[in-house]
């Protein structure tokens, strides 16, 4: 048996061994890697979303305490809530644009950045002849909503592996909906309703004042933390996407796609109702619980309350069940047949006199 033993030589062939063992330029290129810091990404995300979402209803559950401040009709009051869906419209489609042209980190810091700025706008307009002022700080709110609803699935999909990408995207949601818990539950608290105007200018600034504090901060962590995209894609999907980017693609071209899809164009109209459904429940909850129970201020945030969570409780269940099962379509007309149901009950059940019925009800449409 001939021994290659000569320094500087090796056995024939391992030259051609060695090349197989190196990865080639497109092995390189798909390389993935997890990082922690993406755990950092979307709780930071999930928490200027609670932020947001917090002050979309923060006037709606107290209605009849902000329209005697400002000395409104109920009518302009729910408008606060409204400017957020309006704003939405035509913002978009620019916004979703800009996404995908621009990436996470500017849609980051222009949607945490606007509703810091509505925050603060918000402390200069406390006073009874202001509302103007207050309602600008909400608008500004209501279009840093459109930066923040579109980025759930891009922060899964650019940071998270194959198999935690539903995980991530829930977290994501989750903030928003325990920004609308929080809306519900704090604000009764944390304002009164007191007829003396100089003690709920004090209250209602203490309010406005927490609000701003979290959202500069949150506004601090983003410049700081929020980072774009990983150094190396988490995903052999991510992976082969960014080693082969499209050059045919068309945002526009994209979008008349979808739209001319009739499954997708039903499930946006079935989707919108359902969802148009809970947001005009929510907006209109304090008037609906005081004309029946009336001083009940904060009963009425608690069944804000009580919706949203059963309302998460639902999603994990759903969630779980779809992992299981792949059941898309059934699973969702039983779900749009359950909130039709639940809303039945709820609009039958709210004039009864029992606050107790009012509350399992909201929990089931929940």
């Amino acid at each position: 048996m001939f021994q290659f033993e000569e320094k500087g030589r090796s056995p024939p062939g391992s030259g051609y061994l060695n090349d197989m063992k190196k990865p080639s330029p497109k092995q390189q290129k798909l390389s993935i890697r997890l990082y922690r810091r993406r755990w950092v990404i979307v709780f930071l995300f999930s928490s200027y979303s609670l932020c947001n979402a917090f002050q979309w209803i923060q006037y709606g559950i107290i209605n009849n305490i902000i329209m005697k401040y400002y000395n409104v009709d109920s009518f302009t009051i729910d408008w606060l809530s409204m400017i957020y869906f309006v704003a939405y419209i035509p913002i978009i489609f620019p916004v979703t644009w800009l996404l995908d042209k621009k990436g996470l980190r500017v849609i980051a810091l222009c949607g945490c950045g606007l509703n810091c700025c509505g925050a603060w706008i918000k402390i200069a307009s406390v006073r009874p002849d202001l509302f103007a002022v207050t309602f600008f700080g909400q608008a500004v709110c209501g279009v840093a909503q459109v930066f923040i609803l579109g980025m759930p699935s891009r922060i899964a999909s650019v940071w998270f592996g194959a198999h935690e990408v539903s995980t991530a995207c829930s977290i994501a949601v989750f903030g928003n909906q325990m920004g609308v818990a929080l809306g519900f539950l704090i604000p009764p608290i944390l304002v009164p309703n007191v007829d003396d105007l100089d003690q709920l200018t004090y209250h209602i600034n203490t309010m406005f004042y927490g609000t701003a504090a979290v959202a500069t901060v949150l506004f601090i962590l983003v410049i700081l933390v929020f980072q774009e995209k990983p150094d190396i894609p988490p995903s052999q999907a991510q992976a082969a996407i960014l080693a082969n980017p499209s050059r045919d693609y068309s945002y526009i071209q994209s979008i008349l796609q979808l739209v001319r899809n009739t499954p997708f164009f039903l499930l946006i109209i079935t989707y919108g109702i359902n969802t148009g459904s809970y947001y005009a429940v929510s907006t209109l909850l304090n008037k609906m619980v005081l004309t029946h129970y009336p001083g009940e201020e904060l009963n009425a945030g608690r069944i804000g309350l009580t919706i949203v969570v059963s309302g998460m409780v639902g999603s994990i269940i759903c969630g779980i069940w779809l992992d299981k099962t792949r059941t898309y379509k059934q699973t969702t007309l039983a779900v749009y047949f359950l909130a039709f149901a639940g809303m039945v009950a709820f609009t039958f059940t709210l004039n009864l006199g029992h606050l107790w019925v009012v509350f399992v009800t909201a929990g089931l449409l929940g």
